[in-house]
């Protein structure tokens, strides 16, 4: 649908109506920004192959002037006689330019709100109607209007709203010119004209409406320049020529000479009258010596204001293969003291609307002098590049003050999408932010709950092994109790002196144990626990391997003073977990320990002459291992036993000098019974 709107307004920016303001707004809003986009590369693709503004410098006619009045209701009305009923197609009308130090060069007093009508002596017909609500101001182009082909006689433009002029404040009708287009003939040209009012002074006359001339150079953005040929001459009374030769007869009914611009500089170095002569007469002819020669037009100045950069005639169809312009009366020129010439841009003879003259050879007689190339006067190209028919050129301008109007429009709502998508941008970020900062305060609060509810277990599970486990190892010291008072009662003391030593041992055991039950619910708060572990390991091992060799050795006794409180419990635990294994499994007889420090790692080597690991190795070691994030290897060496080391990665360790290097587990400064030496 929005590529169905884009291109609906394409079609009323071509056909020569504007698109009221209004619908414009409507189908730009309604496009999307890719759309939006395409259509901007679009303008300014077309805007680089479409004729240009160049206005005309200089003195010339300036167009129509209607009478003023103080209000703009008010109905002007001009009326063209075409002659004869031919078919139209198009109707233009070319604004009366004005340069104001407020709003530079704009139209002036063109018509607010009017129609065009068209017709034969017995029908009328209203090629187009105009209102406030087309915003045809500010312009400076020309208005396209095309219609349907239809039969007329004349043609007239009624007003119904005129506009304000800015200098005076007045109302009133100005106009440059009306072309009315039969395929590529302006049929208006050089028409009788008539106006309901009109001010006829200084060039402002309603047959100016119908003089050809425009307030424009043709610079048609395309081709290469051509500075055209300048005749010369220092003889006034010379009458030169300048011939064409068609090569073929055509039947040529108009032709367009296109004289130099000779103002380019700002301001005029010397009054540019475009280097035209006074009086100009072309003829035509099939012959060679031009004994048949017809006179097609004559061309004559009567003032300041037949002046034009383009000089348009119409004429009776004629067959023709010779044109030749015979130039009757010289100008002196400007910039050269005694020196008479004319200056030619380009000349086009036209049969059915085509230039017959393009490219062809062109002579001169009676003419002292020709500065630059002949060719140039029938190469298709003046000095601001190629030239374009009448009708093609108006329609480029309309064009390009169409996509002009509409491009500032594009790119405003362009840039209010872009902001639109700042922002929103903009709300994303804040609603991003404002998820994140949710989320972030709900894995907070979620960790809170998790830590109250782990809280609460761990308060649980320290009350159950208190009441429970608590209970059960006094039970157990109370058996030891009655134990040792029935041994008692029985004077047994000597004999059962080793009994009653372990009984004791059982008790102290057992209150060591429900010590120990009471901090393992929370080893994290239980900072005074194994405090000095390396003592602490001394004692297990002295207790729990009473009966067996054992060797304890450390190369420095601060290796574990770096430690946090929770990773010294871990190792201690870890230890003790190490010789129950071996106690339970392995049926050693002899365990050594080794506690060192290599680099930055804290290695703990555990050695036995056991029966050796079958098998994986035990989950109770890894999980501990885990704990420490220690990287654990359990070993059976060729000559038996187990080899378990634990090489824990730390920051700070300070190796002590008698610090053994190794590759894989320590050997025994001592060898045990049972224990080989070496690896």
């Amino acid at each position: 649908m929005r590529k169905i709107l884009i291109l609906l307004m394409a079609i009323l920016l071509t056909d020569g109506l504007p698109a009221r303001a209004s619908d414009a707004a409507e189908t730009l809003k309604s496009a999307s920004l890719p759309e939006l986009k395409q259509r901007l590369a679009s303008i300014d693709d077309e805007l680089m192959h479409l004729a240009d503004f160049s206005l005309r410098s200089g003195s010339g006619s300036v167009g129509y002037q209607s009478k003023k009045h103080p209000n703009p209701d008010v109905a002007e009305r001009i009326r063209i006689e075409l002659g004869s009923e031919v078919p139209i197609d198009e109707v233009v009308l070319v604004p009366m330019l004005r340069r104001s130090p407020k709003t530079g060069i704009q139209a002036e007093a063109f018509p607010v709100a009017f129609r065009i009508l068209a017709g034969t002596p017995h029908t009328t017909n209203v090629v187009a109607t105009f209102s406030e609500a087309d915003h045809l101001q500010p312009r400076i182009a020309p208005l396209v209007v095309s219609c349907p082909p239809l039969n007329a006689s004349w043609v007239e433009l009624e007003t119904t709203t005129l506009a304000r002029r800015d200098w005076d404040q007045d109302y009133a009708l100005h106009l440059s010119e009306i072309l009315v287009f039969s395929g590529q003939k302006n049929v208006a040209l050089h028409q009788p004209v008539s106006a309901s009012t009109s001010w006829r002074y200084t060039g402002r006359h309603e047959r100016y409406l119908v003089d050809g001339f425009v307030p424009y150079l043709m610079d048609s953005g395309q081709g290469a320049e051509s500075q055209g040929t300048v005749l010369k001459t220092g003889n006034p009374a010379l009458q030169p020529t300048l011939t064409i030769d068609l090569e073929t007869p055509h039947p040529v009914n108009q032709i367009n000479s296109h004289f130099l611009n000779q103002g380019p500089l700002i301001p005029n170095a010397f009054p540019d009258d475009h280097k035209m002569p006074n009086h100009l007469r072309v003829t035509g002819a099939n012959r060679p010596d031009f004994s048949d020669q017809k006179v097609l037009f004559e061309y004559r100045q009567q003032s300041v204001f037949d002046v034009g950069p383009v000089l348009i005639r119409n004429f009776p169809e004629a067959e023709c293969r010779y044109i030749r312009f015979h130039v009757l009366e010289l100008k002196p020129s400007f910039s050269e003291p005694n020196v008479y010439d004319v200056g030619f841009s380009e000349i086009e003879v036209l049969s059915k609307g085509r230039n017959v003259a393009l490219g062809k050879k062109v002579t001169t007689s009676g003419i002292a002098m020709a500065q630059r190339n002949l060719r140039r006067i029938t190469d298709g190209h003046n000095s601001l590049g190629e030239i374009l028919p009448m009708r093609t050129w108006m329609s480029q301008l309309a064009r390009r003050h169409q996509l002009e109007t509409e491009r500032p429009r594009v790119i405003a709502e362009l840039n209010r999408r872009y902001e639109r998508q700042k922002v929103n941008l903009n709300r994303m970020y804040r609603l991003t932010g404002l998820l994140v900062a949710g989320t972030i305060i709900g894995l907070l609060l979620e960790l809170v709950v998790r830590q109250k509810a782990i809280l609460k277990i761990r308060k649980r599970i320290a009350a159950n092994l208190h009441d429970e486990l608590g209970a059960n190892l006094h039970a157990i010291g109370l058996m030891g109790d009655t134990a040792k008072k029935i041994v008692d009662q029985k004077n047994a003391g000597d004999e059962w002196a080793d009994l009653i030593e372990l009984v004791g041992d059982i008790r102290n055991l057992t209150e060591e144990t429900g010590s120990t039950a009471r901090y393992c619910s929370n080893l994290l708060e239980a900072d005074h626990l194994y405090q000095n572990p390396i003592e602490e390991m001394k004692r297990i091992s002295e207790r729990l391997l009473a009966d067996l060799d054992h060797d304890f050795s450390v190369a420095d006794p601060t290796l574990l003073d770096r430690l946090r409180p929770r990773r010294r419990i871990d190792l201690v635990l870890f230890y003790k977990e190490c010789l129950t294994n071996s106690l339970r499994h392995a049926d050693a007889t002899a365990i050594s320990t080794r506690l060192s420090a290599e680099k930055k790692d804290l290695l703990l080597c555990i050695r036995d002459n056991g029966n050796g690991i079958r098998g994986n190795i035990p989950p109770s070691l890894r999980r501990r291992a885990r704990l420490l994030a220690a990287k654990l290897t359990v070993e059976c060496p060729p000559t038996g036993g187990t080899a378990i080391t634990l090489r824990l990665h730390t920051r700070g360790l300070r190796a002590a000098a008698n610090t053994l290097h190794h590759s894989g587990c320590t050997p025994p400064l001592f060898a045990p019974k049972g224990i080989p030496d070496g690896k």
